[in-house]
């Protein structure tokens, strides 16, 4: 992983807003509702490639813009619901970039496939056993 969140931080846009969660009064007053926008092709933090690897792991997250857009609204703290957002997108791109393990073929052992034909031709035998010759 390249990034940081200090680092993924410095590319994001934030927008506040009227929750309508819990707060009571507070809820009419203040705008607790945190929307965070990340642009992933405007982004400085990553190579051509590893956008075009996130573009297609995130399709689903993109709006047309290109951006990815999330809510909070957990909290009664915009501060809070800022860092829960942030956490959010952090863990969303840090498990997307992931690329998977190459698998390297291997051989099957001479040993592994004697042993294994071994039990089919047990097995084989056992089931003859079984048979009611009349």
């Amino acid at each position: 992983m390249n990034f940081t969140k200090f680092d993924l931080q410095k590319e994001l846009t934030y927008k506040a807003s009227r929750s309508s969660g819990k707060g009571g009064q507070n809820v009419n007053k203040v705008a607790t509702k945190v929307e965070l926008l990340f642009n992933l092709q405007q982004s400085a933090l990553f190579n051509d490639e590893d956008k075009i690897w996130l573009s297609g792991k995130l399709q689903n997250m993109l709006n047309r813009g290109g951006l990815i857009h999330l809510t909070n609204e957990e909290s009664r703290s915009q501060l809070t619901n800022k860092e829960l957002a942030l956490d959010k997108l952090y863990s969303i791109l840090a498990q997307a970039i992931q690329r998977p393990k190459i698998r390297k073929a291997i051989k099957v052992s001479k040993h592994a496939k004697a042993k294994r034909l071994e039990q089919k031709r047990l097995h084989s035998v056992k089931k003859q056993l079984r048979k009611n010759d009349y």
